[in-house]
């Protein structure tokens, strides 16, 4: 799986990002958010810091990760 780099934090393609909480997330928002990009890639920051980065991932390199936590989750 390829993880690419983290964007600067002005980096446009975040600004039109689609983002949601996590379905597992409780009330003290100790989770994560998956924002939609674009181009069609993934990104990842953490609930609580946003500030704090976005991880980016490719559209084949996320369908990987879903399908792998979705066989776990069964």
């Amino acid at each position: 799986m390829t993880i690419e780099l983290a964007p600067q934090k002005n980096d446009r393609e975040l600004e039109g990002a689609l983002w949601r909480t996590s379905t597992y997330s409780g009330t003290d928002n100790n989770c994560v958010e998956h924002g939609e990009l674009q181009s069609g890639r993934s990104a990842v920051r953490d609930t609580k810091d946003r500030s704090c980065g976005v991880l980016i991932f490719g559209a084949p390199a996320w369908q990987a990760f879903v399908r792998g936590i979705s066989s776990n989750a069964a």
